[in-house]
């Protein structure tokens, strides 16, 4: 038997998952805003001293793996929880 429209609005995990949701989309929004600075930084050295930091280079690359896991939690692709 199919659940009525009230049943399925008050299930708790679809509301635990929206809240999860608008956290993990801050989340992301500063991250995206430290991943363009972290750009600048890398410009600015490879300017002035020939390369990017090589720590910052490791360290964005997990921050974009990270970046990836918090988008396909956001977006439905995968149900695992960034964390």
């Amino acid at each position: 038997m199919q659940k009525s429209l009230k049943e399925k609005i008050l299930v708790k995990d679809k509301w635990i998952k929206a809240l999860l949701m608008i956290f993990f989309a801050v989340i992301k929004s500063a991250i995206s805003f430290l991943i363009n600075l972290i750009a600048i930084f890398q410009f600015t050295a490879d300017l002035l001293f020939g390369g990017p930091n090589m720590r910052l280079v490791m360290f964005s690359a997990m921050l974009n793996l990270y970046l990836l896991q918090i988008v396909n939690f956001l977006t439905f692709n995968s149900n695992s929880r960034p964390f």
